[in-house]
């Protein structure tokens, strides 16, 4: 059983207390490897080494250009060993290694894209009413940033929140679940051979209360972002305001996948399968609720329910496999709990519901794929966030019913629009109150578009060219040409 230091300063380093912690294969639920148990002192440790190699180190005085150039050398590193770290992360937190393969591709090009934006960082000449004065912006790192990532795509989490970081000049600290880590571990030390210098990018595992406070309460981190549950997520933004530490948060939802009757009601059923049992359900855009038009509903169903008995749960690794396990023996009994919760508080369970058994599924942590009718929109299982393979129903007439309820929840990350008309899309896309809309589709994603809440769902944005400016502080110079003091120099603002 491989064991795993943090790495800190371009080194693999033993965690400070000498504990450790066992990563277990949710498939096979057996110990596969081991992480260091960090502390505070191993968080101030890797917080000092980022400081270093920002302000004084080689990356401090790296060209934009050459930035680029390094980062164009990590998509590279990660293009090349993208086979072997999908495998790591699909035994680590039990995704199906096709996935995965996808998802590895999409993360060395988000390399790639963060690349090219590393010298395209421009500030601007203002042209102030004062005709002796030259007045320009300049576009600064804003220090050293802590990512923290969640269990269900480290690698993705990780990449999408240090491209962007690095690109504009920071040099970050990432701290993985501890129930995910290895992946995130793996792609560090491919930084080294990447040109990458020492202390740019650090990785210290352990436990969020443990690691993850320290880096949230550290006076030398500038900036937080943080992937996972909207309550942790709260504790952060409450703990980062005491030192006034710019924040990012990327959080839960309770996402609608708004069917109508005028749809393709075959791709409508697909997207809504994908979009719910995909990766098992364990995503923060998963379809949890579906609205579907009343008069539509009875035969819409029909065509969902033929398309999820036909899943196939099982090895991860198995090309063959749909639905791999829940990730964690945590989750996996969230999920049956809110099973249970939904079944006394009268939705009607007409699939699934339990956890699932059968041949090849010893040791693993699988739900079978459910779905509960006669949801209404205030029940908890259509409020709350489940993050497993549980489908809700709930019927709606007419476009304003369907926002209305579809905008009813704390939450307000992604939603779909299934419909043939562009009216209607158009209004709807509008008027629901989430951060992406998807109009005849579901888990459409790019590195290249914004991805972000609203409400409870988060706070910022990832992706795409303005996701830099979460990285970035604006600095204004005045330099004056005049040849004797100005007489309003002690105007007040």
């Amino acid at each position: 059983m491989k064991r795993y230091g943090h790495f800190i300063d371009g080194k693999d380093v033993e965690p400070h207390c000498g504990e450790w912690i066992e990563t277990v294969d949710p498939y096979r639920g057996e110990a596969w490897a081991s992480i260091a148990r960090g502390s505070a002192h191993d968080a101030d440790r890797a917080v000092a080494a980022a400081r270093m190699a920002m302000t004084k180190g080689e990356w401090a005085r790296m060209s934009a250009t050459r930035r680029g150039r390094v980062m164009r050398n990590i998509g590279d590193a990660v293009a090349s060993h993208a086979a072997r770290l999908a495998e790591i992360e699909a035994r680590d937190n039990g995704k199906l290694l096709a996935e995965m393969h996808g998802q590895l591709n999409a993360i060395a090009e988000c390399w790639y894209y963060y690349a090219g934006l590393a010298d395209k960082i421009e500030g601007s000449s203002v042209p102030v009413e004062k005709p002796e004065i030259f007045a320009f912006t300049t576009r600064e790192p804003i220090g050293v940033v802590a990512a923290l990532t969640a269990w269900n795509s480290p690698l993705w989490f990780a990449t999408v929140k240090c491209a962007p970081a690095m690109a504009a000049g920071c040099a970050v600290v990432v701290k993985p679940s501890e129930f995910a880590s290895v992946s995130t571990l793996e792609m560090a030390a491919l930084m080294r051979d990447a040109g990458v210098p020492d202390g740019v990018f650090n990785v210290v595992t352990g436990l969020g209360q443990e690691v993850g406070a320290a880096l949230v309460e550290h006076r030398d981190v500038a900036k937080i972002s943080f992937t996972g549950s909207d309550t942790t997520g709260t504790r952060i933004y409450e703990t980062a305001a005491r030192s006034l530490k710019r924040v990012s948060l990327e959080l839960g939802g309770k996402s609608p996948n708004i069917v109508f009757a005028d749809a393709d009601l075959d791709l409508a059923a697909a997207g809504v399968v994908s979009g719910i049992f995909g990766a098992a359900g364990q995503m923060c855009s998963a379809g949890s609720r579906l609205l579907v038009e009343k008069s539509i509903k009875e035969v819409f169903v029909q065509k969902l329910l033929k398309l999820a008995t036909d899943i196939r749960l099982g090895d991860p690794m198995d090309p063959q496999t749909n639905v791999g396990p829940i990730a964690t023996p945590p989750q996996f009994q969230k999920v049956l709990d809110y099973i249970a919760i939904a079944k006394k508080e009268g939705a009607r369970c007409i699939l699934g519901g339990k956890q699932a058994a059968g041949p090849g599924l010893q040791g693993g942590q699988f739900v079978e794929p459910t779905i509960f009718d006669d949801v209404t929109n205030g029940m908890r299982i259509a409020q709350e966030e489940v993050f497993g393979p549980v489908l809700s129903i709930i019927e709606f007439s007419g476009e304003e019913q369907a926002v209305e309820i579809g905008n009813d929840v704390a939450f307000g990350l992604v939603a779909a629009v299934w419909t043939k008309s562009i009216g209607r899309a158009l209004r709807m896309s509008k008027a629901l109150h989430v951060g992406t809309v998807w109009i005849n589709t579901y888990r459409t994603y790019s590195y290249m578009m914004p991805f972000g809440g609203m409400k409870r769902s988060g706070i910022g944005r990832e992706q795409g060219i303005e996701s830099v400016n979460e990285y970035l502080e604006t600095k204004s110079v005045f330099i004056s040409a005049a040849e004797h003091a100005a007489t309003n120099a002690f105007v007040q603002r």
